[in-house]
């Protein structure tokens, strides 16, 4: 599945094109590495957000095309969830 839908479908990103524009703007990385909205995700990746100052890292579990509002929780396992310090240029976290 797309990384775009996939976000979208998780309800990781409310929107497909919000998600299109994070991908476009590298505020998404897959595996370590800067993703575009076309990559295909795969079960077991690590997907990295950046809302700002916070940060969100994800294992993707399913890669169903189609989730309910109750089940999108189950594609992915949060691993890591963090604010930066307001100098992120560090990306730093915070104390």
């Amino acid at each position: 599945m797309r990384l775009d839908k996939y976000l979208k479908v998780s309800r990781l990103i409310k929107r497909r094109t919000v998600a299109n524009e994070a991908c476009d703007a590298g505020y998404v990385s897959v595996n370590g590495r800067t993703a575009r909205a076309s990559l295909d995700v795969a079960p077991g990746d690590i997907i990295e957000i950046a809302f700002g100052r916070r940060v969100l890292r994800v294992r993707a579990v399913r890669t169903d095309g189609v989730a309910t509002k109750e089940s999108a929780g189950e594609m992915y396992e949060t691993l890591e969830e963090r604010i930066l310090s307001p100098d992120d240029g560090n990306r730093r976290e915070e104390e």
